[in-house]
């Protein structure tokens, strides 16, 4: 029988010290508790800590996007050649997997990687994913490695996504670990701190906000300290940090990839009618839409958001909409068709 997917995702914060070296400690007991879990689970590895590794072996290192590409060149052989120094001890082989926005955007490039994957799983090999820094067009920031977890773990219909943080998992108004969320929610997404480490993009609000994503698709999400005993092994069984559980996903194949991989981007307010014509799973139109915040051409994806600005759907546009036409005025223009919708 296929094994279910695990994906571990590893900030920079969880993965060096102080001083931006690679923890080897840390490395050798993700390595350690890895391979204890590869007999149940085929794993990706989502791991950062290539700048956080690299920048020190450059002159004046200032933070600008170019010299955090070049410390990621310096840094990815050095982090990926310290995985596999720890997990060749435990007989399992280790693979590069750099990865780009675009990847999961096109469909095609998407189930190429999917490909991969599984014939590296057959031959028990893990692979180890990370942002393609050095060639991304965009500001790291924009992708954090939180999102690309996020987009694996979705894509890949993973059963649980454990995200490695400093702190034991969200914390309620008294510093208390919550060990058990439901629905996240707005209150829920109020309690994040948004302290966020000199050597990290993310921040529990990130991680908040992708798990949203996952759960509602299907994944389960732990949020956990890496420094606890045998961390990795509690999170998979829920006995430590938070665990966002997860609800029912029977999207098929193409309406999970639009929903969890798609480059978003539009952005429309719809209003109450609209939204709820919507959530009865019917197309939308431009006549429900009330605010064109980012327009976009046909074939394209966007997110549409209720008055609130609360986004509840994403969907793939049928025809060009530009903020500047009149085609708020046209009632039965179908701007997405409701096979093209998905409900987050």
């Amino acid at each position: 029988m296929k094994k279910p997917v695990l994906v571990l995702k590893f900030g920079s914060s969880s993965l060096t010290t102080a001083e931006g070296e690679i923890d080897e400690r840390v490395v050798l007991e993700i390595a350690r508790q890895s391979a204890a879990l590869q007999e149940k689970y085929n794993i990706v590895i989502v791991s950062s800590g290539a700048v956080a590794a690299g920048k020190k072996y450059l002159k004046n290192y200032h933070g600008t996007l170019v010299e955090k590409k070049a410390a990621a060149a310096i840094g990815n052989p050095l982090l990926i050649r310290t995985y596999g120094q720890y997990f060749r001890p435990f007989h399992v082989e280790i693979a590069q997997s750099l990865c780009e926005r675009q990847h999961f955007a096109n469909r095609d490039q998407f189930l190429q990687l999917k490909n991969t994957y599984e014939a590296l799983w057959k031959s028990n090999v893990i692979p180890i994913a990370n942002e393609n820094d050095v060639v991304s067009n965009k500001e790291l920031k924009f992708s954090d490695n939180d999102e690309l977890a996020t987009m694996i773990a979705v894509g890949f219909r993973a059963d649980k996504l454990l995200m490695a943080t400093t702190m034991g998992g969200v914390l309620d108004g008294n510093n208390q670990v919550i060990k058990r969320i439901s629905n996240i929610d707005r209150n829920i997404l109020a309690l994040a701190r948004d302290e966020v480490s000199n050597v990290g993009l993310g921040g529990m609000t990130s991680k908040l906000n992708f798990a949203k994503t996952a759960t509602h698709l299907g994944t389960e999400v732990v949020i956990f300290n890496m420094e606890e005993e045998n961390s990795i092994l509690q999170a998979e069984r829920g006995k430590t940090g938070t665990v966002c559980t997860s609800k029912s996903n029977r999207l098929n194949s193409r309406l999970n990839w639009l929903a969890s991989g798609s480059l978003i981007k539009g952005l429309v307010k719809v209003d109450g009618g609209a939204k709820k014509a919507l959530i009865g799973r019917n197309s939308l139109l431009a006549v429900g839409i009330v605010e064109v915040i980012h327009s976009f051409e046909a074939g394209e994806v966007f997110h549409i958001a209720d008055s609130e600005g609360s986004i509840f759907a994403v969907a793939k546009a049928k025809i060009d909409f530009d903020k500047e036409k009149s085609s708020l005025k046209q009632k039965n223009m179908e701007i997405a068709h409701a096979n093209d919708i998905v409900l987050l």
